[in-house]
């Protein structure tokens, strides 16, 4: 016999298991009621999730400036910030209950740690055939990219740097290999990053070599000295992408120089809403499908560089807040718990 869809049997886990950021630097994992999905719902379990280690180490450290937390909300947060909070957003699971068209359907969703979650089948993602599960985590960071190129509108012939090889400026230098430039080289202050850059078949440089008169400067590195070589980078009446989060960390320019001289201009970059330029065309949906079929190439497995079990989610957020780890994007794997 088949079951409707809201069907009151147990067909769902009772509960389920979310990561929370409980104080500064403190984390924890708490068990929650888990609803049966409702009309246009699925229930989805997890299969991978990512940290995406800029923003939440931010989020982790207690410091998302009071003034814009409603605006750095996640899509599915519980919570404010500082804390208590459940943030997070890229989770990767399976349909496990829903429409029958979505069972058994690889899905990404912008969703906080978490090993089971009920959620609108419009925040789902549907994973294309040749995306594998694990590497689907990096949807999220691919949307980041790929509105900082909508943003900015890249064009043939152009010189482009990219400041800072960590996970957003390598994977936005890696679709931009995709564009008929005259140059693209990614900028890096770590020599150790040489190996993981050139694995995206993009040019690596130290600061000090990097070629000036970019018609576009990425900054992804988060620091007061990338945003300042940036401004050096970038060509006469050039423009910088902003695309780091500093949380509450105040920023030091030496706006004197290039700056104003050069008529430079420095223009943000945020995953909030669809870039300007694409958005009353595009909405945030047709963004993410085209974020994940760009993943189908292997090269972005060079991204994903620690794993570790579910359980295990404090000490990782640790590790990465004392340096211990020192991942681009660290995958967290759910055991297969069966339903209750």
């Amino acid at each position: 016999m088949t079951l409707p869809q809201n069907a009151p049997q147990n067909t769902h886990p009772q509960s389920a298991l979310a990561y929370w950021t409980v104080g500064p630097c403190q984390g924890e994992l708490r068990s929650e009621e888990l609803p049966a999905p409702g009309q246009g719902e699925a229930l989805v379990r997890a299969l991978y999730s990512g940290i995406s280690r800029g923003t939440e180490l931010v989020v982790h450290e207690a410091n998302v400036p009071p003034r814009i937390a409603n605006a750095m909300r996640a899509p599915h947060q519980t919570g404010d910030f500082p804390a208590p909070v459940k943030f997070g957003y890229l989770s990767v699971g399976v349909v496990e209950e829903g429409p029958e068209d979505w069972i058994g359907q690889n899905v990404f969703c912008l969703h906080p740690h978490q090993d089971r979650y009920v959620v609108p089948l419009t925040s789902l993602t549907r994973i294309p055939d040749g995306v594998p599960a694990r590497r689907a985590v990096l949807t999220g960071i691919a949307e980041i990219a790929l509105n900082a190129l909508w943003e900015a509108g890249p064009r043939l012939g152009d010189r482009i740097a990219v400041v800072g090889a960590g996970l957003v400026g390598g994977m936005t230098a890696a679709l931009l290999r995709s564009f008929p430039l005259q140059r693209l080289q990614l900028v890096e202050t770590d020599p150790g990053k040489r190996g993981f850059v050139e694995s995206l078949r993009v040019e690596f440089v130290l600061p000090d070599d990097a070629k000036q008169d970019c018609d576009i400067v990425f900054h992804c590195s988060a620091t007061d000295e990338g945003l300042a070589r940036s401004l050096q980078l970038a060509g006469d009446e050039g423009e910088i992408i902003e695309m780091s989060w500093y949380g509450n960390r105040k920023v030091s320019l030496p706006l004197g120089e290039d700056f104003h001289a050069r008529r430079l201009s420095v223009r943000a970059s945020q995953v909030g809403v669809v870039a300007r330029s694409r958005r009353h065309r595009r909405t945030s949906n047709e963004r993410l499908a085209l974020a994940v079929s760009l993943l189908r190439d292997p090269v972005f497995d060079a991204f994903l560089t620690g794993d570790s079990q579910f359980e295990e989610l404090p000490e990782v957020f640790n590790g990465l807040e004392n340096g211990e780890l020192d991942d681009l994007c660290h995958v967290i794997n759910y055991p297969e718990t069966k339903k209750g």
